[in-house]
């Protein structure tokens, strides 16, 4: 595995770890919208627009759902 599929995988991973604990406080709901940035630049990196502009769109929701908490 090269380093950007590395941080592709480390991405989605934290997104997962970071999904499943947003109920635990809003600090978990600020991690995932990290974790969702992280995985649009991989989206934009890896030449997969559609995915990194979903990513994006997803990074946005969370800080939303964050600054309501």
């Amino acid at each position: 595995m090269d380093g950007l599929t590395i941080f592709g995988l480390l991405s989605v991973g934290a997104m997962l770890l970071f999904y499943a604990l947003e109920p635990r406080g809003p600090h978990y709901v600020l991690a995932f919208a990290g974790a969702c940035a992280f995985s649009a630049a991989y989206g934009f990196l890896q030449g997969a627009w559609p995915f990194g502009l979903v990513e994006t769109v997803w990074t946005a929701v969370a800080v939303r759902r964050w600054r309501r908490l």
